[in-house]
């Protein structure tokens, strides 16, 4: 096997263990929600355990990049950019999956590529072609017959729970057009740990401020899953992803980025028992379709 087709295989790897790891995430946190743990709890757990790895990694990070151009300007804007996107974007898809099925959580939040469009065209006047309008147009279509299936199933708590998915695919498209100027600055592993460490931060403040239970109190299960959240469907995953699109880049990555959907559904059967009808795989189907198209043709303009 060349070289080059080596490391190519071991990218895909790379990449399809990290958004794997990364669809396991909603499993997990409906698993805790079994034991009555509530959302801010939950949070809390996977950033106490992740805070100790991303002050490390920042630390051993801190003097890469380009430094001379990093201006005190800059370090407020990852205060903000680590806020919207890691803090405010994991609050509301803890939350949504208080009323939604794992599955379906991964479905809605796997429209942000689109969000990212809008936005640009919105804010930066960056010009959406005709096949992405399509695929935009696709995605949404999607999202109504996999959302509109479930409301007749679950109730009208579906509602809610989709409304919080979607502000968190919000906030998330946010952090990624916002902080986009930035990272080349700091570098994709310094900024995203620094990020991560403001939203930590975050968090804390949140829990301290609205709080008022015993977070020492609570089932070994609870602390389990708060830890193996934080590990493997947080740090691993995070870096996993960086070196796969490193390896393999964006455009490819794009597909392969497919499977997350795909994997959060078979995960959730396993797991929790979630079945989906056969119009919600349709819609699941559609949209996954309508990202690919987006993501490949939005990687291929730059």
């Amino acid at each position: 096997m060349q070289k080059s087709t080596k490391k190519f295989v071991y990218g895909v790897l790379l990449g399809v263990l990290g958004i794997v790891l990364f669809s396991s995430k909603a499993v997990m946190v409906k698993l805790a929600y079994n034991y009555q743990v509530d959302t801010i709890s939950i949070l809390l757990l996977r950033m106490v355990f992740s805070f100790p790895f991303y002050v490390v990694i920042a630390l051993l990070y801190r003097n890469k990049g380009s430094i001379a151009s990093i201006s005190r300007k800059d370090y407020y804007w990852v205060v903000i950019f680590g806020i919207v996107g890691y803090y405010l974007a994991s609050y509301f898809d803890f939350e949504g999956l208080n009323y939604l099925k794992a599955s379906l959580e991964r479905i809605i939040l796997f429209i942000y590529p689109t969000v990212v469009l809008l936005l640009n065209k919105i804010f930066l006047k960056k010009p959406i072609s005709k096949i992405q309008a399509g695929a935009i147009i696709l995605t949404y279509l999607g999202i109504v017959i996999a959302f509109g299936t479930e409301v007749s199933i679950s109730g009208s708590d579906t509602y809610l729970g989709g409304f919080f998915i979607v502000l968190s695919a919000i906030t998330y498209a946010s952090y990624l057009v916002g902080s986009g100027w930035l990272i080349p600055k700091f570098g994709v592993v310094k900024f995203t740990s620094y990020a991560m460490l403001v939203s930590c931060l975050a968090v804390f403040v949140h829990y301290g401020l609205t709080y008022s239970g015993d977070i020492f109190s609570l089932p070994w299960q609870v602390y389990a899953l708060g830890f193996l959240i934080a590990i493997f469907a947080t740090v691993i995953p995070s870096y996993l992803v960086s070196a796969s699109i490193k390896m393999i880049n964006s455009s490819n990555f794009a597909v392969l980025a497919g499977l997350g959907p795909i994997s959060t559904i078979i995960l959730a059967a396993i797991f929790l028992n979630e079945k989906l009808t056969y119009l919600q795989l349709l819609g699941a189907l559609v949209v996954i379709i309508g990202i690919l198209i987006v993501s490949i043709k939005s990687n291929k303009s730059k």
